[in-house]
């Protein structure tokens, strides 16, 4: 995937920006970044004609009741183009698109209508090898799009859901041990997949799945961590591309069955901008936010 993505860049780079005489080939070279022979094989439709009781307009491309994507000339100020893209949306009616995407050749702007006038993201060409996952829906077999809403680096707010986590662990009766190395291996993780030490947005991937239902946390986290201990590279499935950690953080890999509310903080938090994050200052924030009985249960197996 990084291979195409940077082979589309590159090309994308070449082109001048021109709305009409450019725009169609960008969209198949897109289409063919995310693993498509490019966009007629995919099913998707140039010109599409949207019809209203005295009009016709032509949207750039409609992939089914995927994606409606609307070209404009390179430089061009996407936000002011929102009304056209909305409305074609709103046209297209019962049969709408779950995702449409405003593009200058150097800018995506992504919308989901249904859920919020705001745009979930804005990516700027440059950014697309580290913020593909965004586009996971353009995949040919579609995976769960991580947006960046709120694109802060992390604060300490992040530092203080995962101490959440961890109290929340312990209150439960975890023993603390276990507890301890779950979340120095989730936090390390949370670096390295911002780091490009692992797959791109792996371990948010896998706390999104399990808060939709689609895994069990217990045995999607176990495996991913079970693998970064594992000299020897999977040779298939979700983890073939995770490389092995040494340095002892991972030889004993552990996981917790998570409750739905610890899901969600620690999606929230891996979700953050970690390659942002001071390693050092988030430590203190970190412990600040644990309590006195949590930092105690926390720091105190280093010293027995």
């Amino acid at each position: 995937m990084k291979e195409q993505i940077d082979k589309f860049l590159k090309y994308a780079l070449t082109l001048d920006g021109d709305e009409k005489g450019e725009a169609q080939v960008y969209c198949d070279r897109f289409f063919q970044a995310f693993g498509h022979d490019g966009y007629k094989e995919a099913g998707a439709t140039l010109e599409f004609r949207v019809k209203s009781k005295n009009t016709t307009n032509f949207a750039d491309l409609l992939w089914k009741n995927k994606v409606l994507i609307e070209m404009k000339k390179k430089g061009a100020h996407l936000p002011s183009h929102r009304t056209q893209i909305f409305d074609y949306w709103w046209k297209l009616r019962p049969d709408q698109p779950k995702y449409s995407i405003l593009c200058n050749f150097k800018e995506f702007i992504i919308y989901d209508f249904s859920l919020q006038d705001e745009p979930l993201d804005r990516i700027k060409l440059e950014e697309l090898p580290d913020r593909y996952t965004a586009f996971n829906f353009m995949l040919p077999k579609p995976a769960t799009p991580i947006f960046e809403n709120n694109l802060e680096e992390a604060t300490r707010e992040t530092a203080d859901l995962v101490a959440k986590v961890f109290n929340s662990l312990l209150e439960r009766g975890e023993d603390r041990n276990c507890a301890q190395r779950f979340i120095l291996q989730s936090i390390f993780t949370m670096f390295a997949e911002d780091y490009q030490l692992l797959p791109k947005d792996i371990f948010t991937q896998i706390l999104l799945d399990c808060k939709s239902g689609k895994g069990n946390s217990y045995d999607l986290i176990y495996s991913l961590f079970q693998q970064m201990n594992t000299k020897e590279q999977a040779r298939g499935g979700r983890f073939r591309d995770v490389k092995y950690f040494n340095g002892g953080l991972f030889a004993n890999p552990e996981s917790m069955e998570l409750t739905d509310e610890e899901l969600a903080m620690l999606f929230s938090a891996a979700s953050q901008k970690w390659n942002k994050v001071n390693p050092a200052i988030f430590g203190t924030i970190f412990q600040s936010s644990m309590g006195e009985k949590a930092r105690h249960a926390f720091w105190s197996t280093f010293y027995n």
